[in-house]
């Protein structure tokens, strides 16, 4: 049996193309990769409880938190709006899975208070479902 992974090593990559993907900066988080499907009531009246079939799976806008600079402000600014590809990489150089997906970017400082890092969000709206790679 498995004993799990650590967080550390994830890696966020981007590119225009599947073969172009790569790190631009340092990620802090990562959100959920899917959703719970929508359910779907299949009860009939003879049924004594409601039954469900499964819908489409849910996936929202997923949000990626990194600490602000200037100049990874602008590498991240300098693709919003794109098309494009992503990957997700667990372990050294994805050696415990690498999850791909297509999208489109966007970011913007978060607020912060006193004795805080200033941080940005790194907002991708998927437009295909990310998925355990198998090369």
């Amino acid at each position: 049996m498995g004993k799990g992974i650590s967080t550390q090593g994830v890696t966020l990559k981007w590119g225009s193309n599947p073969g172009s993907l790569t790190k631009k900066i340092d990620i802090k988080d990562f959100p959920d990769l899917g959703g719970a499907p929508e359910l779907i009531e299949t009860t009939t009246l003879s049924d004594a409880v409601q039954t469900f079939i499964f819908g489409i799976q849910s996936l929202s806008a997923m949000e990626f938190t990194a600490n602000y600079t200037k100049a990874d402000y602008q590498v991240v600014l300098a693709d919003e709006g794109k098309e494009l590809y992503y990957a997700l990489e667990f372990g050294t150089s994805g050696s415990e899975g690498v999850f791909k997906w297509q999208g489109q970017h966007s970011v913007y400082v978060v607020g912060a208070g006193v004795n805080e890092v200033t941080e940005m969000k790194i907002v991708v709206a998927p437009s295909t479902k990310p998925e355990l790679s198998t090369t």
